[in-house]
């Protein structure tokens, strides 16, 4: 890696760990276009890398949720179970489909990520993990980690509001439930990437160690901006980030 590039690496893991921070999202649905329009990385490959850039974010994220104990520690065992084979489905989707498709199904959960920061969405606590329930759970996290894998985002931002609305379980344990099932998540599916000889490791440990660190910075001024301003800013990059994304898809061969 040039000096050129490693800046490059440095400033887009600080930028993502902030937004990430101050948005409460995760770092990948900011890092994959980052990779894409000013790395200039090929798609399959900023998918893949960002996925293993996520691994030291959300071992970081985790470490406060695990203090706390806002971690639903049997809904993360039976998920997990899920998310091993999913991220098999991903990582083989990633080879097969093109660029075009990768760039559409990229747009949507941008999408979904700043509509549900609009909601403040809440549970009461969920019911007793019966044999039929721990199957419907291992089956959400197959689904969630097959796109998550594909698309090289962490996963959360579909599973909250699954674990939050469907179970019925406390915002704060819901995320920190979702960032427990992002290890393995991500461990198997940049496992199986590096198999296919589609991560830049070097790139993504500068992105994943450079966006721990700027990721508090965020938070903090979060806590300082409101609620309305925070969600107006999102909206509007998740407009410019969308749009290009679009744009790029109309205009890819393949």
């Amino acid at each position: 890696m040039t000096r050129g590039r490693w800046t490059l690496m440095v400033m887009l893991g600080m930028t993502t760990g902030f937004m990430s921070g101050l948005f409460g999202i995760g770092g990948g649905i900011l890092m994959v276009p980052g990779l894409l329009f000013l790395a200039k990385f090929d798609s399959r490959r900023a998918h893949a890398t960002s996925l293993a850039a996520m691994m030291p974010m959300a071992i970081s994220g985790l470490v406060t949720y695990v203090v706390n104990d806002t971690v639903d520690w049997p809904v993360v065992g039976w998920l997990s179970l899920g998310s091993v084979f999913g991220a098999f489905v991903g990582t083989a989707l990633l080879t097969k489909l093109s660029r075009r498709t990768l760039a559409i199904a990229f747009s949507v959960p941008l999408v979904i990520a700043a509509i549900r920061l609009l909601f403040e969405i809440s549970g009461d606590g969920r019911d007793e993990v019966t044999w039929l329930t721990a199957m419907l759970i291992t089956g959400i996290g197959l689904i969630t980690a097959s796109v998550a894998t594909l698309l090289g985002i962490g996963g959360g931002i579909m599973l909250v509001p699954i674990l939050t609305v469907g179970f019925g379980i406390p915002s704060v344990i819901s995320k920190g439930t979702a960032l427990a099932v992002i290890l393995p998540t991500s461990l198997v599916g940049t496992i199986r990437n590096r198999t296919n000889s589609l991560v830049d490791f070097r790139a993504a440990v500068t992105l994943g160690l450079t966006g721990v660190l700027m990721a508090p910075v965020g938070a903090t001024v979060s806590n300082s901006i409101t609620a309305q301003t925070s969600n107006s800013l999102f909206a509007i990059l998740v407009f410019i980030v969308t749009a290009r994304m679009l744009w790029q898809a109309a205009t890819v061969k393949n």
